[in-house]
């Protein structure tokens, strides 16, 4: 009986590791529906990439730093219960990834190839599981001293703080070291609009990522006898919150209809297991909100040239949905228990601290010795034919 349980929770976390792996193609389709039509081919390019990068650091070095394990080992103790641990790296692999491919919506149309995949491997290899070891794993004695501080200890069942709060706050500095994309904004205040170059592209991304989501959350148990259909559930609706919001909030404009449900799953994942459905729907109806208005906030006020909306969408959703997790999961309000607002806010701000000094010392780094825009002539003629040498629609660049 007991092989049989190994076997099936490996199953059940390869399943879901499948399902997240097919998410980043959804971060691929996001961003080139939302970039121009010059940069579409890097769009591409940069999330397969980063994964890549992503692998090797995670398996080498960062998989051990949050978790202390090391696959430097014969494969024999690798196939230990069915090779479970393996498929652990490669469930949270796709976790890690994740943080990458959402710096790179932010960083679009203008950053070097070769200096943002250092940036990937830094990122996934040191800063991103340093703070999953302490959530996840315990580690470093921090969740210790929460829980005496606050009563509870941290809680983020699939990643609200620790992938997209720490994705998103990693993003702010890169897009802040950057500087904005050139013709964006003009010295007499005029805003250039710089649409998304294709809105079935974007739509697609979105699709993808909202019903990949539901790997991201509910196999987050990983072992099949804690699957739970409250999680399923309350993804669900939170989805359908950010949806109808950012719907009536964006006054229809499809850019914002589609980052809607995907704000609001970035919100819940947190406290998926432990929130009542209403508390789901009001968290992703919040995060809906939240996305539309500082989105235009920071794009047009602050002028911060935030490609994707990585930092509302991410780190502001991310940061709402791990202090949700402390409101909703409340019993008083219908949850499970077992959250307090104390530990969440403590854990929300010891994350986004963590995104901000890594996010600053490794692109401030990279940005002082290799630098990490690209040179006007190349800007201007778009990453596609700049780095790549084609365009996504190569037809059009012969001239017979």
């Amino acid at each position: 009986m007991e092989t049989l349980k190994n076997a099936g929770d490996v199953l059940f976390v390869l399943l879901g590791a499948i399902m997240v792996l097919a998410m980043h193609s959804g971060f691929a389709f996001l961003e080139l529906g939302t970039v121009r039509k010059k940069n579409q081919v890097n769009a591409l390019v940069k999330i397969l990439a980063d994964f890549a990068m992503s692998t090797i650091a995670y398996f080498v070095i960062g998989f051990g730093i949050a978790y202390g394990t090391s696959f430097l080992v014969g494969a024999d103790q690798l196939l230990e219960k069915n090779g479970f641990e393996l498929v652990k790296f490669f469930f949270l692999l796709t976790f890690a990834a994740a943080v990458p491919a959402i710096v790179s919506g932010g960083i679009a149309e203008r950053a070097k190839f070769n200096p943002q995949l250092a940036a990937t491997f830094l990122i996934v290899g040191f800063v991103y599981p340093f703070f999953e070891g302490i959530v996840w794993n315990d580690r470093y004695g921090v969740q210790a001293w929460v829980e005496a501080v606050a009563g509870a200890k941290i809680h983020d069942f699939a990643g609200s703080i620790v992938v997209h709060a720490v994705g998103g706050w990693i993003a702010l500095p890169a897009v802040l070291l950057l500087g904005a994309r050139r013709g964006r904004y003009h010295k007499d205040g005029l805003i250039s609009a710089h649409p998304p170059s294709s809105i079935p592209f974007l739509a697609l991304g979105a699709w993808i990522l909202a019903v990949g989501w539901f790997g991201f959350n509910v196999m987050s148990a990983q072992a099949i006898d804690k699957i739970s259909g409250l999680v399923a559930v309350n993804s669900l609706m939170a989805m359908v919150g950010g949806t109808l919001v950012a719907l009536a909030a964006g006054r229809n404009d499809p850019g914002f209809v589609h980052n809607g449900p995907l704000a609001g799953l970035v919100a819940v994942c947190a406290g998926s297991d432990v929130m009542h459905p209403i508390g789901a729907l009001v968290t992703g109806g919040v995060a809906g909100a939240l996305f539309v208005y500082m989105f235009t906030f920071t794009q047009n006020r602050l002028k911060i040239d935030d490609v994707l909306g990585v930092w509302p969408l991410h780190g502001l959703c991310g940061a709402w949905g791990g202090i949700a997790c402390g409101i909703f999961g409340a019993k008083a309000l219908g949850g499970l228990g077992g959250v307090t607002l104390g530990a969440q806010l403590i854990g929300t701000g010891l994350g986004i601290a963590v995104a901000l000094v890594g996010g600053v010392a490794i692109y401030g780094l990279l940005k002082a010795t290799v630098g990490i825009r690209l040179d006007p002539e190349q800007e201007f003629m778009g990453s596609d034919l700049s780095l790549h040498k084609i365009s996504a629609t190569a037809e059009r660049d012969v001239a017979w």
